[in-house]
């Protein structure tokens, strides 16, 4: 495994436990639960899909998570958006923009893994 998959495994990894982190650290309120769950999920579901391509049974199969990868960091950008409404302290704001931030890096690192496997 090259240096570069290895920092985005952990990477990946790190933007899920930053988001669990976060979300334990939001005021438990139970309306917005369902909403902390869907964040929850997609920021796991990122890397896990990246991990799983490593050991694809093919590059159609690498594809296919890749792709993964990147709907789930699309639906983690959406959900944080949605969370951010919904915490408006100021004491969040900071880290909304930064998980945000960063969903949508790792949102375009996806989108450039897949097309260039693509060719």
């Amino acid at each position: 495994m090259n240096e570069k998959t290895i920092q985005l495994l952990d990477r990946t990894f790190r933007f899920c436990v930053n988001i669990l982190k976060f979300l334990n650290s939001l005021p438990d309120d139970h309306i917005y639960r369902s909403v902390k769950l869907q964040i929850a999920k997609s920021s796991g579901s990122i890397g896990a899909n990246y991990e799983e391509a490593q050991g694809a049974s093919s590059k159609k199969d690498f594809n296919h998570k890749i792709g993964i990868s990147y709907r789930e960091a699309r639906e983690s950008v959406y959900w944080l958006r949605v969370l951010h409404e919904l915490y408006q302290d100021d004491i969040y704001k900071e880290s909304f923009e930064k998980h945000i931030q960063e969903a949508n890096e790792l949102k375009k690192i996806f989108a450039s893994i897949k097309l260039s496997s693509k060719g």
